[in-house]
């Protein structure tokens, strides 16, 4: 291999939104994650709206005011 060409292997510290903290390896410092196994909801089985950017809000604005479509009229064989 050659020399001075490859990156700085080092201990790294990975913190969660929800202060859960792993120590690892990487090739950074510090890495910060929204979520981790102690908070996502696939591992703790309850849900939970991860919502960083204001979409769920809006999501929920833009569709509580409209109404539901009309239900159509079948046609019955007489």
């Amino acid at each position: 291999m050659k020399k001075k060409i490859h990156p700085k292997y080092m201990s790294c510290t990975v913190t969660c939104a929800c202060g859960n903290r792993v120590e690892t390896k990487s090739t950074v410092e510090k890495i910060s994650v929204d979520l981790c196994s102690k908070c996502h909801p696939f591992f703790t089985g309850r849900q939970k709206i991860v919502d960083s950017a204001g979409r769920v809000e809006k999501f929920k604005k833009r569709y509580a005011t409209k109404k539901s479509a009309p239900a159509k009229k079948s046609k019955s064989k007489e």
